[in-house]
């Protein structure tokens, strides 16, 4: 790591009292076998365990259609990222040569995924209850400015009401590749907007999350037609 534990820990809010579930909740699949893919597996259900709570508590009127579009905003890659960039993990990461060399410390998806890993990694240090405080520290921005009165769409939503809105069809969603043992694999996906030629890929370790990243590449591309 390129600060020392301590200081990254002060930054986290968080004291791992195993110091190798931190460095493994850092360390990227370029690395080799040891890696954070299970971590992130893990974190990833904690933390939408976790805000799923919140919500409910948070907003006891709402209906289910509502509080799954605010989740999707809050737990989507995008948001994950900013706060890793927030956290300052990026130079934390642990990568191997091919992923140092092409940025992998700046790409969303690395970020967000290491966020997940780094939950896993609290929730196997020390359960439960510190991982709710640290998402209640990280995500505090986003938890204390959520309202209900304009309900926030996730990528595939937006892209689609966006295509639907101007008579276009609907977009498709292709598997290009598929990596990995069963335990760690790796989605390529696909997606290609007819109508307006623009096509984008991303990957990520699982189907529903590499269609919202590749989701979140034409929204944005769209936004500048």
């Amino acid at each position: 790591m390129a600060s020392n534990a301590k200081q990254l820990q002060d930054r986290l809010q968080y004291q791992f009292s195993d110091a190798q579930l931190l460095t493994l909740a850092l360390s990227h699949r370029s690395c080799g076998s040891n890696n954070n893919e299970r971590l992130e597996f893990l974190g990833d259900a904690v933390l939408g365990m976790v805000i799923s709570s919140f919500l409910f508590q948070r907003f006891p009127e709402a209906r289910e259609g509502d509080l799954s579009r605010i989740r999707s905003q809050i737990v989507r890659a995008e948001s994950l990222a900013e706060i890793a960039r927030n956290l300052e993990l990026g130079p934390e990461l642990l990568l191997g040569p091919g992923e140092m060399k092409s940025g992998g410390h700046r790409r969303d998806s690395i970020l967000g995924d290491t966020v997940e890993a780094l939950l896993g990694a609290v929730f196997l240090d020390q359960g439960l209850e510190a991982v709710e405080a640290c998402i209640q520290n990280w995500f505090r921005e986003s938890l204390n400015t959520l309202t209900l009165d304009s309900p926030v769409k996730d990528a595939k939503t937006a892209l689609q009401e966006w295509l639907q809105a101007r008579g276009k069809p609907l977009p498709e969603y292709l598997v290009v590749k598929i990596e990995g043992e069963d335990h760690s694999r790796l989605f390529t996906m696909s997606c290609t907007i007819d109508a307006v030629q623009e096509t984008a890929e991303a990957t990520a370790s699982s189907r529903r999350k590499a269609e919202q990243l590749v989701a979140e590449k034409l929204v944005k591309k769209l936004e500048n037609i």
